[in-house]
């Protein structure tokens, strides 16, 4: 089943079963989806997997961010709420790496790449993101081709 099909059967069990919050969430990211659609090939345009994982990591960042602004404002109800929206979208993205896989592959990528020093980061980070397929964020993988080369 692809993602998108698993996002609209979960919208119809959100509207069947009432559930606002899920509903809420779902209709947003399938807003989402479609402007993302559109804006990578026109209207018409039906996006792929990739294109769907691709909006689901840019919506859990923009919650995560929230979280962050409203917790440092007191606002813990909202916080809360954006917590939530988080742990939903999570169950749309594929399981993530552990630090020690994450190492590994990053230190595989430096071998394929030769890299000698952190001028080359970039073929390092494009090789390593290009292993990962999406299973650790970005800043998790600069943080560790950081740490790893010399």
């Amino acid at each position: 089943m692809s993602l998108t099909a698993q996002i609209d059967a979960d919208l119809k069990k959100a509207m069947i079963s009432r559930d606002a919050d899920k509903l809420s969430v779902l209709r947003m990211l399938k807003s989402a989806i479609k402007y993302a659609a559109i804006e990578k090939g026109g209207a018409d345009s039906v996006p792929t997997d990739a294109d769907v994982l691709a909006v689901v990591r840019k919506e859990a960042k923009k919650r995560e961010d929230s979280i962050t602004s409203y917790s440092a404002a007191g606002r813990t109800d909202l916080a809360d709420k954006e917590k939530q929206e988080l742990e939903f979208l999570r169950t749309f993205l594929p399981a993530q790496m552990s630090a020690e896989k994450v190492e590994a592959l990053v230190k595989e990528a430096i071998q394929e790449t030769g890299a000698t020093g952190k001028a080359q980061m970039g073929a390092v980070m494009k090789a390593a993101q290009a292993k990962a397929a999406g299973q650790v964020d970005g800043k998790t993988l600069s943080q560790v081709v950081q740490r790893l080369l010399p």
